[in-house]
């Protein structure tokens, strides 16, 4: 039988320690037994190696326990190292301080931007966090660390001559401390400090090398946690403030256009693509020239000058016809475009669309021939709305007579030149005195007084616009062949209408209705050639201010009694102005 080499396994601290305390029993036993028996040499090798059993017995624990902190030091650095958590790291380091020490209390104090030590973190044997009001530490042996950059310990701080006197030390009942500095690049960047209050000699040589080891480690995950974050903050206020200028570039009622030095665009935002009628897709990278053909010609020497002066080129205004949208009108800015050394980058163009603004100044300037500026300048929109309200007016009606006898032998182009000439006389008399123009009605013209702006002199007004008809029919004669030699009949009356917009939300017109309306319109259906007739309603309340001569009353249609009516022949001296 062949014999087989004995199997041995590795075996544990504990076991091996077991071991050697099994082995000095059985010497012990055997020197008991075999004393008087053993030469003098052997007995005493005998002894000595029992002696030496328990001293390597104890040797084997120690090393034991400090290679267990070493393996936990490395496998906690791991884990510090591992995480980019500020608040994390520092709780791994502060709980595995306070394991691998024994200590009572554990703080972790870092230096702030203006260099004062502030506790960050401060936990207890039980893995708790501590109360403000448990900060009962030595600052003395802090300070010591910061300023010499070297750990410091005392077994006993109540008996240390270093510390003899200290307030803190002996206010505190402070007594076994271990404090050790952060360090990161031999820069100074906190300290960890760890004491016991209750207990003497708990802190040794090795706590503090191994303390002092692990702080290098923990300086720099701290260190990396801390700029992690410092980036992160960053990098979040660089993302809100991108989004913020994408909201305020995208909310920018202007279009705003960017390019490089090569014109070449760089930038558009949702303004601009609407005005273009085109997506930021089909800009950007292409071309200024390009994606702007239709000013292509007017716009690339203002480009070249704004790059060769270093100067803006302001309000610009040009009317292309572009493919999405047809002809509009567009006011262009020109800026050079630098960066944060004031180097020119290329360009920033602003485009204005005064497409809908322009259509509106020149519907305003056709309600203008309608109603009087100052009218208009007094309106709110807002508050117009389809309807009608009642109200007192004087209402003016002028037609041309002889106008359709004259106008058989014209043709309809020159008609229409001598037509207009009349009207415009009228308008400009009407609006001069602030009245509003209803309509025109062929060869005659319909007007009020007294709204849509109220006028304490409506009446008034009414009567100076039909003398200023009369009067600049009579200027017009001096510029027009005799043959064209046409005349004016007003009728003026004053009452009660119903005044409002009337229509459709796409179709609206300021109009007036009511039977006063219709008198006036008979009245002037009654007036001769260059005659001003005004009724008695509306006589009564110019009688002080103007001239006048009663006439034969007005039979009027639909009137069953005839209407007294009197021929305005000018206004008094006090009030004749321009009227005589």
């Amino acid at each position: 039988m062949t014999n087989q080499p004995e199997q041995t396994t590795a075996q544990s601290p504990d076991q091996q320690i077991t071991r050697l305390a099994k082995l000095a029993a059985e010497i012990d036993t055997a020197l008991r037994a075999h004393a008087t028996h053993l030469p003098a040499e052997v007995f005493q090798g005998m002894t000595d190696l029992a002696s030496a059993l328990p001293r390597l017995s104890q040797q084997v624990r120690q090393q034991t326990v400090e290679n267990r902190k070493l393996t936990e030091l490395a496998g906690i650095g791991q884990v510090i190292n591992s995480s980019l958590n500020p608040d994390e790291v520092l709780r791994i380091v502060m709980d595995t301080i306070v394991r691998l020490t024994n200590a009572e209390r554990g703080f972790l104090m870092l230096r702030s931007e203006d260099g004062e030590l502030t506790t960050k973190l401060a936990r207890n044997w039980e893995q708790e966090s501590l109360d403000p009001s448990e900060f009962e530490i030595s600052r003395t042996i802090i300070n010591r660390v910061v300023a010499e950059g070297k750990s410091v310990l005392t077994t006993n701080a109540q008996e240390d001559p270093r510390f003899i006197g200290q307030e803190s030390i002996i206010a505190h009942n402070l007594r076994s401390i271990l404090c050790v500095p952060l360090m990161v690049k031999d820069e100074l960047t906190g300290v960890i400090y760890a004491d016991n209050r209750v207990r003497s000699g708990i802190f040794t040589d090795s706590e503090r090398d191994l303390l002092s080891a692990f702080a290098n480690q923990a300086a720099v995950a701290i260190e990396n946690a801390r700029l992690f974050e410092s980036v992160r903050r960053t990098l979040a206020e660089v993302t809100e403030l991108k989004n913020l200028m994408d909201n305020v570039f995208s909310s920018i009622v202007s279009g705003v256009i960017t390019s490089d030095i090569e014109d070449r665009v760089t930038l558009i935002n949702k303004a601009a693509e609407s005005i273009l009628g085109k997506t930021s897709l089909d800009l950007v990278g292409f071309p200024i020239g390009q994606i702007l053909e239709p000013l292509a010609t007017t716009l690339t020497p203002h480009l070249s000058s704004v790059r060769r002066t270093d100067q803006s080129v302001i309000g610009l205004e040009v009317s292309p016809s572009l493919p999405e949208r047809g002809q509009v009108d567009l006011r262009l800015t020109l800026s050079p475009l630098k960066d944060a050394d004031q180097h020119t980058q290329g360009v920033a163009i602003v485009v204005d669309d005064l497409t809908e603004h322009k259509h509106l100044e020149a519907q305003r300037r056709l309600f203008e021939k309608m109603v009087s500026p100052k009218v208009i300048d007094q309106l709110d929109p807002d508050q117009i709305a389809l309807g009608g309200k009642r109200g007192e007016i004087t209402t003016l009606f002028a037609d041309i007579r002889g106008y359709t006898t004259y106008s058989e032998n014209l043709d309809p182009e020159s008609l229409v030149a001598v037509l207009n000439q009349y009207l415009k006389t009228a308008a400009d008399a009407i609006l001069s005195e602030e009245g509003t123009i209803d309509k025109f009605m062929g060869d005659a013209v319909m007007a009020w007084f007294n709204a849509p702006i109220p006028q304490p002199d409506h009446t008034l007004r009414a009567v100076k616009a039909a003398l200023a008809i009369k009067a600049g029919i009579q200027a017009l004669h001096q510029r027009l062949p005799k043959e064209a030699h046409l005349s004016f009949g007003a009728g003026i009356h004053f009452g009660e209408a119903v005044l409002g917009v009337v229509g459709t939300e796409q179709r609206i017109d300021y109009t007036a209705i009511g039977d006063s309306v219709n008198t006036a319109k008979r009245i002037q259906e009654n007036a001769e050639a260059s005659q001003i007739l005004i009724s008695a309603a509306a006589y009564q309340l110019v009688k002080k201010e103007v001239e006048v001569r009663q006439v034969e009353p007005v039979v009027a249609k639909g009137k069953e009694k005839p209407l007294t009516v009197y021929e305005v022949l000018g206004v008094t001296e006090k009030r004749k102005g321009l009227f005589g």
